[in-house]
């Protein structure tokens, strides 16, 4: 049990890639915070956590609210004695030309990618300061926190800072024992990508056959996609890392896409 009563709070929870990484946690024996803008959403999660022997509590948050995002933290507090795992999780994407980006999107993704990640960073660093014990501090990146791709200028930009915002808390955390990275996978098939074929199919002129093997799998070793499983092992592995040797990293998860 390598997090064995750890207290972690996983944003974007409720599905894909964040609810495998609290489920991964939970067995692992955490204490899960489901952190969710669908309270509903996030409630089902930590429901089936329970049930399934595990520990969880389900929180309604907009990442981007910085009230919301300071009460959701103190109830965690609250209720479990602190903080010690966040994992900044919640995202979005939105497809377009930069010249036809329109700013109200743009706004809306920075605001959920990066915002989000601050204002949560913020909120938990304040707990685990206060509670003396250390912590880690994942971010979710992506491959695109390395390199670019057509139509996704707020998410390449975003997902390169958070890059910056994870060297910046490793450096000013490491006094109190608070690490950060940010784990950077391929494309995953969750919902967020299975959305993004048919507008790249059509944004781009091609098939959604070649969306998935031309432009999402070209550059891996093996034409496969990196799966959840493979994203939540990685944030176990970075929660449980014992010292300040391993912070202010990128790991890239991604079949070879991306090779650091």
């Amino acid at each position: 049990m390598k997090l064995q009563d750890k207290v972690a709070v996983v944003t974007g929870a409720a599905s894909g890639i964040g609810r495998a990484i609290a489920q991964e946690f939970a067995r692992e024996g955490a204490k899960v915070c489901i952190a969710d803008l669908s309270g509903d959403a996030a409630a089902t999660t930590a429901a089936e956590i329970e049930a399934g022997g595990g520990r969880a509590m389900a929180v309604a948050m907009d990442v981007s609210d910085e009230a919301q995002v300071d009460a959701g933290i103190a109830r965690i507090v609250a209720a479990y004695g602190g903080v010690d795992i966040l994992v900044s999780n919640a995202g979005i994407q939105i497809i377009s030309p930069l010249v036809d980006f329109k700013f109200s999107d743009w706004r809306k993704l920075v605001a959920i990618h990066l915002d989000g990640a601050f204002l949560t960073t913020r909120a938990c660093m304040r707990a685990m300061i206060q509670g003396g014990r250390g912590g880690t501090v994942l971010y979710m990146g992506s491959v695109h926190s390395h390199l670019a791709s057509p139509l996704k200028a707020p998410y390449v930009a975003a997902k390169h800072a958070l890059l910056g915002l994870a060297k910046v808390v490793a450096k000013e955390g490491a006094k109190d024992g608070i690490r950060a990275n940010v784990i950077c996978p391929g494309f995953v098939r969750t919902p967020l990508v299975d959305k993004q074929i048919p507008e790249q199919s059509l944004a781009l002129g091609i098939s959604e056959a070649d969306v998935i093997k031309n432009v999402m799998l070209k550059d891996t070793v093996d034409g496969e996609f990196t799966t959840i499983q493979d994203v939540a092992q990685t944030a176990v592995f970075l929660a449980s890392f014992p010292t300040n040797a391993l912070t202010g990293q990128s790991i890239t998860v991604s079949h070879g896409w991306h090779m650091q």
